[in-house]
């Protein structure tokens, strides 16, 4: 499932969702890359 995600104030990322987090960010693969960061609402 493709999932974007915020890192910073105007940097977005999207991926495929690999986990979710404690603290409430999830983590999304990008290639072999994995970032992390706040979802983006719907």
């Amino acid at each position: 499932m493709l999932r974007t995600i915020i890192l910073g104030t105007c940097v977005s990322v999207q991926g495929i969702f690999e986990k979710k987090l404690p603290d409430g960010r999830i983590a999304v693969r990008v290639g072999t890359q994995v970032f992390t960061g706040t979802p983006v609402a719907a």
